[in-house]
């Protein structure tokens, strides 16, 4: 199909040529958005060149809000988090500098683990699924899982000979979250199958993980010694470590309301 060009159309032609171009074109924001930013140029007495930059420029930035959102919503993330909504004055044990320069992502760039390690309360899966969807909305590919559940699928992977394919697809994500690791204990097969997961990824992709259990005690989630040692090896070399303490603000924000009411 092409879009005949007759010279000195109407408005309403070149508004249906313009309509029918961004149609052919994919640009559904400047098709949306063209007659408001066309009435806006009139007004500002902008050039033509400024003209055609708003319109490109808004039609990018809505392509890219709608991957951010693609991005976010295949992380699977069980709830919205944001760092604007965390409470650092509530978490002393945090260094809130420390916490937005891990928002820029430059070690999911480079494939760096992050540890977020503290008791029920502190923030841990908060800053989790805020630090990842930050990592969403720049681009990378996430995907959280709780670890009970990541092994699950591992043993259902491996008994279905699927497990190559299943460790591959974890593989290929830029960024694993993997929350509530070490609130169970798992047998030697599944910590075996988690490890394979994390070697796949070993210094190519970033795993961050959040655990209510300090590493002196993961030997209660990784019964075998060794392996335990390799694992903590794998989430800890060149990566961040952040405590998020043992005071659980959740339940100070809780006491503090009750005391309000009464």
């Amino acid at each position: 199909m092409t879009v005949t060009r007759p010279r000195g159309m109407t408005e309403q032609a070149a508004q249906a040529a313009v309509d029918q171009a961004c149609r052919m074109l994919r640009l559904p924001t400047i098709r949306r958005q063209f007659g408001d930013l066309a009435e806006a140029a009139t007004r500002e007495q902008q050039t033509y060149l400024g003209f055609l930059a708003e319109l490109l420029l808004a039609e990018c930035d809505d392509r890219n809000r709608r991957r951010s959102d693609r991005q976010i919503k295949a992380a699977a993330f069980p709830r919205r988090k944001s760092l604007r909504e965390f409470d650092f004055d509530a978490n002393p044990h945090l260094d809130a500098a420390v916490v937005h320069t891990l928002a820029a992502c430059d070690w999911v760039t480079k494939g760096q683990p992050l540890c977020l390690i503290g008791d029920s309360g502190t923030g841990k899966s908060h800053l989790l699924i805020a630090l990842g969807t930050e990592a969403a909305m720049k681009g990378h590919r996430v995907r959280y899982t709780l670890a009970a559940k990541l092994v699950n699928e591992l043993v259902e992977a491996a008994d279905d000979k699927q497990l190559n394919k299943t460790i591959a697809r974890y593989g290929r994500v830029d960024l694993l979250c993997i929350d509530e690791l070490g609130y169970m204990e798992l047998d030697r097969r599944g910590a075996e199958l988690l490890f394979q997961v994390l070697t796949e990824r070993e210094e190519k992709a970033s795993v961050a993980i959040a655990s209510n259990e300090s590493f002196g005690g993961w030997t209660k989630t990784f019964t075998d010694p060794r392996l335990c040692a390799a694992i903590v090896d794998r989430l800890t070399f060149g990566g961040t470590i952040l405590e998020t303490g043992t005071d659980s603000y959740r339940l100070a924000q809780t006491r503090a309301r009750a005391a309000d009411r009464a």
